[in-house]
């Protein structure tokens, strides 16, 4: 069965990237509106990812 957390991750990921693939204002270190909550969700799952399996 598939990590809950990790498949959430790993979709904010993707969807991240297909906006700031799309978007004319976002790079990887600035966001535009839209943008920053994507960006945003997708580091706080990444950081809750990365600090349970520091746990493991």
């Amino acid at each position: 069965m598939a990590d809950d957390l990790h498949t959430r991750y790993l979709a904010a990921d993707r969807t991240w990237r297909a906006h700031r693939d799309d978007c004319t204002t976002c790079t990887d270190h600035t966001h535009c509106q839209t943008g920053t909550p994507l960006y945003e969700v997708f580091a706080r799952l990444q950081d809750a990812y990365l600090q349970r399996q520091k746990k493991r």
